[in-house]
């Protein structure tokens, strides 16, 4: 089970900033055929879809196939580690290369793209001999067919629902070593723009300060293709520093890898160390590989800084949610659920906004040591 996105946010009425979705398609039953197909967007889907074909044809040699076959038997592979004769590793560093730099993300970041079997239960199939398809982990959680690829070239179409009898080899972007480094790259941008910061110390608050902890948490249970990775999942969280400009923090939440679970992290979400007032906001996103940091810490920084302190709390949330590209929200929505107005008082068991989960809250008071 992997974390869900809604293609409908159900966003209440005060959020009149947030784009507003558009019906998505029915998911189509799709039996398993070849058939020409549109090609693909630009960017992180497009360097992803080349490599696969590129990996199914690499299937093609005996050898290539025993040592991907071997390798996949320990978890997802680095596909920048594998030995697979003189061609595909010079097109494995293109294909970093293409993703880092559809993602923001520096050079120093190393190989993100891997490859991992679609589903444990075809391992029993590839270890008798099978040979696998090979595809692309889909941006759209709604995709009415998942594309795959014979090593001869040929394209076969695999309904999203049902999982295939054969095996499937699936690459994708590696979310968990991409999320912290593009995380970073927020920070520093933000830091760039002068809106953030909101955790650095405060000399008005004696002896500590007050933080909000989340004691537990619990997002929606929807359907999703049986190719999805797990999630990797942050937190944008907002209010307004000590000088009245609008500060933004970003919270990783490494362990929300599944929907319909309800998980119980002990975690400081929002710290009022810096802030002005006693609010902030919390919008929460995910990374299934296509987000570019750079974009989104630019479009959020240029938001924010055309909010001018009234003297009274102005929720970010509606702010933040404007600043998300609307290709973020019309392919592939990266917005998970929203929080208003959490305060040092707010205590137990919060509903986001979206109606995508929940939330279970607490005052945590920080001590000096």
């Amino acid at each position: 089970m992997r974390l869900s996105r809604l293609r409908h946010l159900g966003l209440p009425a005060c959020i009149a900033l947030a784009a507003v979705l558009a019906a998505a398609p029915a998911t189509a039953q799709v039996p398993q055929q070849t058939a020409p197909l549109t090609a693909a967007p630009a960017g992180v889907a497009t360097a992803l879809d080349t490599l696969a074909k590129q990996v199914a044809a690499s299937l093609s040699d005996p050898a290539a196939r025993r040592a991907l076959v071997s390798a996949l038997k320990a978890g997802s592979v680095d596909l920048s580690t594998l030995r697979t004769g003189t061609v595909l590793p010079s097109r494995v560093r293109t294909a970093d290369h293409a993703v880092r730099a559809a993602k923001g993300l520096p050079e120093s970041t190393g190989s993100l793209v891997r490859a991992r079997l679609a589903d444990d239960s075809m391992a029993a199939a590839l270890a008798a001999g099978a040979v696998p398809l090979v595809a692309a982990a889909p941006g759209d959680d709604e995709t009415a067919v998942i594309v795959s690829y014979e090593p001869d070239g040929s394209r076969v179409l695999l309904d999203p629902v049902r999982v295939p009898a054969r095996p499937v080899v699936v690459v994708e972007v590696d979310v968990a070593k991409a999320l912290p480094a593009g995380l970073d790259v927020v920070r520093q941008v933000l830091a760039q723009r002068g809106v953030t910061g909101a955790v650095a110390p405060a000399a008005r608050a004696s002896g500590g300060y007050w933080a909000t902890k989340l004691n537990a948490v619990r997002l929606s249970n929807d359907q999703e293709p049986w190719i999805k990775g797990a999630a990797e999942i942050y937190s944008i969280v907002g209010g307004f520093g000590l000088d009245g400009t609008p500060k933004v923090d970003i919270v990783q939440q490494p362990y929300l890898d599944n929907d319909g679970t309800t998980y119980y992290p002990n975690q400081l979400l929002v710290h009022f160390s810096a802030y002005k007032y006693n609010l902030a906001d919390v919008v929460m996103m995910e990374d299934d590989g296509d987000t570019n940091y750079q974009q989104l810490a630019q479009a959020i920084a240029a938001v924010l800084l055309t909010i001018a302190d009234a003297g009274a709390y102005i929720p970010l949330v509606d702010a933040i949610l404007s600043a998300i590209p609307s290709s973020w929200w019309t392919d592939d929505p990266d917005y998970v659920d929203s929080w208003y107005t959490l305060s040092t008082a707010s205590s137990g068991r919060l509903n986001g906004a979206a109606a995508n989960g929940w939330i279970e809250v607490s005052p945590y008071w920080v001590s000096e040591l």
